[in-house]
């Protein structure tokens, strides 16, 4: 089993109860791995940050500034992609994860870990040309959502 949680471990204010809920499903799962682990059942979550999906484009137009603003928050300096979760949920499901349960796998770019009053630098152009920043596109019919799509360019003085 892979449960789906979104990330609460940066806080949320004005969202204490979606915190909870999350907070919630990991203790559930790191539960259930334990109640159900001699059933042979390994439990598992994925805590996808903040990811590039068609989803985005449902939110009102005056959000696309924030929307867009985000890759400048995380510090691997992008947003994750729905096939980077995907991978990580088919890992976990996989025999290759065989000895993994009652664990939560956050799919976020480091982002939890980025403090305010922390300076933090976005990758270099080098950098970003080097696969392990690249973002993973395993979806034939994935698509970047259209918020993204006609972003300017971040500024260097945001």
């Amino acid at each position: 089993i892979v449960n789906v949680v979104a990330d609460m471990w940066g806080s949320m204010p004005g969202m204490g109860h979606s915190g909870a809920a999350r907070a919630g499903m990991v203790s559930f799962t790191e539960t259930a791995a334990v109640e159900w682990a001699r059933a042979g059942v390994r439990v598992n979550a994925v805590a996808p940050g903040y990811i590039a999906s068609s989803g985005m484009d449902n939110y009102p137009p005056q959000a696309a500034e924030l929307l867009r603003a985000m890759p400048r928050t995380v510090p691997l300096g992008r947003m994750g992609t729905e096939a980077e979760i995907s991978a990580a949920i088919a890992f976990l499901l996989s025999p290759a994860a065989a000895f993994i349960s009652g664990t939560t796998l956050r799919v976020d770019g480091a982002r939890p870990q980025a403090r305010m009053g922390w300076p933090m630098e976005q990758p270099d152009e080098a950098v970003r040309q080097r696969v392990a920043v690249r973002p993973f596109q395993g979806f034939h019919r994935a698509q970047t959502p259209r918020v993204f799509a006609s972003a300017p360019a971040p500024r260097e003085d945001a």
